[in-house]
């Protein structure tokens, strides 16, 4: 069957039309939620008490197997009719980029919520827990069974922690067959390829000491300097799409000092990995190099080098004959929806690197100031959104 004509029949049904009912019925309860998360810290690596909340609400909505597991994920199945075959995964991540101490009480202003993490990720739960909410009250039952996950490390440290965990080691790793990931607000882009990214810091050391006595010591920050204007030089390809960053850069402790130490934090993407791979390899040798050079004339003043990996997501992409592809441009058809496909660095790099069906899609609404102390976020649209993510949920676990 053709999949227009599978998404018309989906949405024609009569469980499919009451599960559409709650969600235009129930804004006020999702903005409930919505404002409870808001008041939960979950910053990375902390996110323990946002998914004890979301545990309980999964055992509300009637989920199964509900459970936190070994990484912190927060996971509940929806049995299909076929409940030991492939399944298909809805996720958000509970993680936002703010610590606890930066949690101001959020605000709901003429409609609009007004907290940092309103939209990434409080919006993307949300939806999650809508979806779920409208199933059960439905009694939907798909052809699949559907595993629903408020997972954990997709900001940044987190470096997709929750994901990797869920398709590497965890008790679903095989079965997974697709994945919708809920990022944030909006409806106009699918994020189906994955921007890969390696994350580095650099950090030189050496004996240091005063400006005038120890003058012509090896100085860290004259190093890493002279290495960044090396990484100037690299020829990066315009395509596949190939980047690099120097978004940090530290060291020294006086003007009358040379310093022991310096350091700086190097960002590299690309949406290809044999690309990202060669950068990587360049932007080490220009650093070794530069430390190399300094050592040349150091006597036994030499300075020492460490490099760290703090970040590593894969690249992939969607392939263009992908049944899950297909499925997210019919439904959009059928709810007239005009959609951009993207490129971006969402959780679902991890299914997209191992060649799993995944696209990351917003949850609906408006929003804006986005990783900011201003975020906000306002609900208008987010109905369609979700009657969108059902639809898709459900074709894609036939």
């Amino acid at each position: 069957m053709r999949a227009n004509q599978r998404i018309a029949e989906l949405a024609g049904l009569r469980g499919v039309h009451a599960a559409f009912q709650w969600l235009h019925l129930q804004e006020q309860r999702l903005l409930a939620w919505q404002m409870e998360m808001l008041r939960i810290p979950a910053p990375p690596y902390k996110e323990e008490q946002r998914a004890a909340w979301v545990r309980d609400r999964f055992v509300e909505l009637g989920l199964e197997q509900v459970q936190i597991d070994a990484e912190g994920n927060v996971l509940g199945e929806l049995p299909g009719k076929i409940r030991n075959g492939p399944i298909t995964m809805l996720s958000a991540h509970l993680d936002t980029i703010f610590p606890n101490e930066m949690l101001p009480e959020p605000r709901l202003e003429e409609g609009r919520v007004y907290a940092p993490g309103a939209a990434d990720n409080v919006a993307g739960l949300t939806g999650l827990l809508a979806v779920a909410a409208a199933m059960n009250a439905a009694q939907l039952m798909p052809g699949h069974t559907i595993l629903f996950a408020a997972n954990v490390g997709e900001e940044a440290e987190g470096n997709l922690r929750g994901m990797r965990h869920l398709f590497f080691r965890s008790e679903y790793a095989g079965r997974i067959r697709s994945t919708i990931c809920l990022e944030g607000a909006g409806t106009e882009n699918v994020v189906v390829g994955a921007i890969g990214s390696r994350r580095l810091q650099a950090t030189v050391t050496g004996p240091g000491g005063h400006s005038w006595t120890e003058a012509g010591a090896p100085n860290p920050i004259v190093v890493l300097s002279k290495a960044i204007a090396a990484m100037e030089r690299i020829k990066l390809p315009r395509q596949p799409r190939t980047t690099w960053n120097v978004g940090r850069i530290e060291g020294g402790m006086s003007v009358t000092s040379v310093p022991e130490r310096a350091s700086c934090l190097i960002d590299l993407r690309s949406v290809d990995m044999d690309q990202l791979i060669s950068l990587e390899v360049q932007v080490h040798r220009a650093i070794e190099d530069a430390v190399l050079e300094a050592n040349d004339d150091a006597g036994d003043r030499r300075l020492s080098l460490q490099v760290t990996t703090i970040g590593d997501r894969p690249a992939g992409a969607l392939s263009k004959e992908a049944a899950l592809l297909e499925t997210i441009q019919a439904v959009d058809r059928h709810l007239r929806l005009r959609t951009e496909l993207r490129i971006g660095s969402t959780d679902a790099n991890v299914p997209l690197a191992l060649g799993r069906e995944a696209i990351a899609v917003g949850a609906g609404g408006i929003a804006g100031g986005i990783h900011t102390h201003g975020e906000w976020f306002d609900p208008a649209g987010r109905e369609l959104a979700l009657r969108r993510i059902l639809l898709i949920l459900l074709d894609a676990a036939t």
